[in-house]
């Protein structure tokens, strides 16, 4: 059997670091290869000052690579990562059946990007906002750590990396198609 291999988004400058390395070292524990990319080459930066290699651009993406694609929050995810390149690679992973997911405020790029439309949902909402957005984008809000909708995994920050980790996890090693 040929190794999972899934793709992590993060900003350059700002992202989360538990929500990026909680779930990474539990896949790569679960013998899945992560590959991460960014919006710029070389060393992104987290929220708390470490950083993470970026192994590959966004824009040079190809979907069909991976079993699953997922975005990781911080306070420059929606700075770094809410544009229309992440938004048509999102679409084209949900089109090809591969898990999608967010962590934190990300689930904000899924509902923009429309692929949480019909889909229950959970998110960072220290703004009292995420409600709002989601309705705006045909989302259902869903206030759990984490929730899983069709092949989409969605978790609410920072606390809630582990079982996140372990929901991408099981949703990957189940193949069964879109329900």
């Amino acid at each position: 059997m040929l190794m999972k291999k899934v793709l992590f988004i993060i900003a350059h400058k700002g992202y989360q670091p538990t929500e990026y390395a909680i779930p990474k070292k539990l896949l790569e524990d679960a013998g899945f290869s992560v590959v991460t990319a960014s919006d710029d080459l070389g060393t992104a930066i987290a929220t708390d000052e470490t950083s993470a290699s970026v192994d590959m651009l966004i824009q040079d993406v190809l979907v069909t690579e991976y079993d699953g694609i997922f975005l990781v929050g911080g306070d420059g995810a929606l700075e770094h990562l809410d544009s229309p390149v992440t938004h048509a690679l999102v679409n084209a992973a949900v089109k090809e059946r591969k898990a999608v997911g967010a962590i934190c405020i990300s689930t904000r790029i899924l509902a923009v990007a429309g692929i949480l439309k019909d889909c229950k949902a959970t998110g960072w909402n220290g703004d009292n906002q995420l409600l709002e957005l989601y309705q705006k984008c045909g989302a259902i809000y869903t206030p759990h750590n984490v929730v899983v909708d069709k092949r989409i995994v969605t978790a609410s920050g920072p606390n809630a990396a582990r079982e996140y980790g372990e929901q991408i996890i099981t949703l990957l090693q189940d193949n069964n198609d879109w329900h």
